[in-house]
């Protein structure tokens, strides 16, 4: 799979959601080039914006979308590494911070 398919796929499953990629193409292809690489790594597509450690069941929570998106999307626009988003911040009706790590270091 290239990023290109995987931005198709992951366009309708964010239009699915009632959220939207970022409007970025070019930043979204290179998260989405992280995700495939990381897929390639450890047999999925851990988020590439944190540290996987390529155990499956360790990893669960960052596996895109991570269980943290939704919050994420709803209290910020955007998801930590800012590939989904709500409509309002792809608009520039929100102002785009920096979204905290929600994820528990052990």
């Amino acid at each position: 799979m290239t990023a290109d398919n995987l931005y198709e796929i992951l366009t309708k499953y964010a239009e699915s959601r009632g959220i939207q990629l970022n409007k970025d193409k070019y930043f979204v292809l290179d998260i989405l080039r992280g995700l495939l690489k990381n897929e390639e790594r450890f047999g999925y597509r851990a988020c590439p914006c944190r540290l996987a450690s390529g155990i499956k069941e360790k990893d669960s929570d960052i596996i895109c979308p991570c269980k943290y998106s939704e919050p994420d999307i709803k209290e910020f626009g955007s998801c930590y590494c800012s590939l989904y988003v709500s409509q309002q911040w792809n608009e520039g009706n929100l102002k785009h911070v920096r979204v905290p790590e929600r994820r528990q270091q052990a």
